[in-house]
């Protein structure tokens, strides 16, 4: 899928052939959507489509909206909300004419990626208020953490500080009651 004869010339150049043939002549790419991906894009709240034109010139597109926006419809299947933004429609142009289409995945807090390749169409159904990219899974694949910073969500920080804020009231309540006792005592 993701390795042509020039991406495994540079494997070759570079050392990490061996290790790639082995991985192609074992399991290869994943190509069924597992509980594994199925929870981790259903977590998702944001992600990215890329496409291309006929002729090769590539385009990539964010995607957002509420953990659960990236629908799995079933083992091999793909749903993605396409909301009218602005007005550029580049990737729907690009679908129209060239199928092909990956959906990164990414999950800075746990220092997660995903990337799926797939043929996707758009469907359009009536009265709909927007709508819907399927993406037919070909294959997907997790990648290392190496070098994905560890960042999280303004909610999360929220979460965390008001947690830490209530544990710190708890503690000064209790030093006040404490200085009392003893200054009583």
């Amino acid at each position: 899928m993701a390795f042509s004869a020039s991406v495994k010339a540079q494997q070759a150049l570079r050392g990490s052939r061996a290790a790639y043939a082995r991985m192609e002549r074992g399991h290869g790419w994943n190509t069924t959507i597992d509980a594994e991906l199925r929870a981790f894009l259903e977590a998702r709240d944001s992600c990215y489509l890329g496409t291309a034109s006929a002729d090769g010139q590539p385009y990539i597109q964010h995607r957002g909206g509420v953990p659960g926006f990236i629908r799995v419809v079933d083992d091999h299947t793909l749903a993605i909300p396409d909301y009218d933004g602005n007005r550029q429609y580049i990737t729907l142009g690009n679908l129209a004419e060239n199928d092909r289409a990956l959906l990164f995945a990414m999950d800075y807090a746990d220092r997660r990626r995903v990337k799926v390749w797939g043929r996707a169409r758009v469907v359009e159904p009536p009265g709909a208020p927007h709508r819907t990219i399927e993406l037919r899974v070909a294959a997907w694949d997790v990648n290392c953490p190496k070098h994905i910073p560890r960042k999280l969500d303004a909610a999360q920080v929220i979460a965390a500080i008001a947690k830490r804020d209530q544990r710190i009231a708890e503690l000064e309540r209790d030093n006040r009651e404490l200085r009392e006792r003893f200054a009583t005592g």
